[in-house]
């Protein structure tokens, strides 16, 4: 049985959180830097093909530069959305824990990311391999979250290999 849950209030949308911890910084005005983590070549070039597939618009924010020195990942968006494949388990991450489905993607996010829409949060698609996080801006916590997720979802099951089954 599938269990969904919310990622925001009732009357909008928010969004999921991991453990890994996505460091984001401005090598320059506009472009966005992604943390790269160590991959096997197969997965490596599993999530370039995911990135080079991936939407020019989520949740109706357009896309943006990322640093071509970083990790495999994708931005859209000022305050951005960013999107890095290839990220490890999160560390709290329980197999009976709770996941969204959004348009056949798993996404989890720790319980207290979940209640404190004030914060930024993140979001892991476990139910695919590797996995992906996307950082969510508390800007969007309560629009468009959803939306934008269900933006990735169709590169995502094209791409990605089957994870953990969402509950």
């Amino acid at each position: 049985m599938h269990v969904r849950r919310r990622l925001g209030p009732r009357w909008g949308r928010g969004v999921v959180a991991s453990a890994a911890v996505l460091v984001l910084t401005s090598c320059s005005p506009g472009t966005i830097s992604i943390d790269d983590h160590d991959l096997s070549d197969s997965d490596r070039a599993t999530c370039e093909a995911l990135v080079d597939d991936l939407p020019d618009t989520i949740g109706g924010e357009l896309r943006r530069s990322v640093d071509a020195d970083g990790g495999p990942g994708a931005a859209w968006g000022d305050p951005a959305y960013v999107l890095t494949c290839g990220v490890p388990e999160p560390s709290d991450y329980e197999p009976t824990a709770e996941c969204s489905d959004i348009k056949g993607v798993g996404w989890w996010v720790p319980d207290d990311e979940l209640d404190d829409l004030s914060e930024d949060a993140h979001a892991v698609a476990l139910s695919r391999t590797p996995y992906v996080e996307v950082l969510v801006p508390s800007r969007y916590r309560t629009d468009g979250i959803d939306r934008a997720l269900a933006d990735l979802a169709p590169a995502m099951k094209e791409h990605l290999a089957d994870g953990r089954p969402c509950l």
